[in-house]
């Protein structure tokens, strides 16, 4: 065996190493935080959790998490992040899987089951700072940034580096190209892309 052989087997080792002791730690740190999850929850290294007080967090059934440490060519090492503000519920389905989004729910994010999010998407139901540039100089500007919430339906696929932003519904089966600004809903069979995200086509079986 020679030398690059051997580190590339030691590399591979480490990582399945570290991503066993993850599933585990982050099983007990998503109950010691009170996230209601169902079965097979598996969230792959590091991920960066907040909860606020009241804020509502709940998984359905085989969630997967990948996290950074290149599990995830397309996310390098950008670690997961999950954000809830006191009294906004996030509410994930059955069957979802994620690498390394960024999901900041200000008022109420939903997302269906068999839902896939591409690596380094975005998603927040906020404008996250106010309209007024008076109040943006103030303590209150996160205070009065709007919010509407979010829902993604059954079977949507998300391409890698998207954003949605607030008050957008994805309808089922809709497919969101890579790269996509979504500032407006998409209805249900539809492949859609671009800045901002428009309809490309309304059939996704073609």
């Amino acid at each position: 065996m020679n030398i690059f052989n051997f580190f590339r087997k030691l590399g591979r080792l480490s990582l399945k190493i570290q991503i066993a002791f993850y599933h585990k730690w982050n099983h007990l740190r998503f109950y010691l935080y009170g996230i209601k999850f169902g079965s097979n929850l598996r969230v792959s290294t590091r991920c960066n959790l907040h909860l606020e007080q009241n804020a509502q967090l709940t998984i359905g059934d085989n969630f997967k998490l990948s996290s950074g440490s290149f599990i995830n060519p397309l996310c390098r090492n950008i670690a997961a992040g999950i954000y809830v503000h006191c009294g906004a519920k996030l509410i994930i389905g059955n069957n979802v899987g994620m690498s390394s989004p960024c999901v900041w729910a200000h008022k109420s994010i939903t997302i269906g089951n068999h839902v896939n999010i591409g690596g380094d998407t975005i998603i927040m139901d906020s404008d996250a700072h106010s309209l007024n540039y008076e109040i943006r100089r103030t303590k209150e500007d996160q205070n009065d940034a709007q919010s509407a919430s979010i829902v993604i339906e059954d079977d949507v696929f998300v391409g890698t580096r998207c954003i949605i932003l607030k008050g957008v519904k994805i309808g089922a089966r809709s497919i969101i190209a890579a790269g996509s600004v979504v500032t407006k809903s998409i209805p249900a069979d539809c492949i859609a892309g671009g800045n901002p995200c428009q309809i490309i086509r309304r059939n996704t079986n073609v």
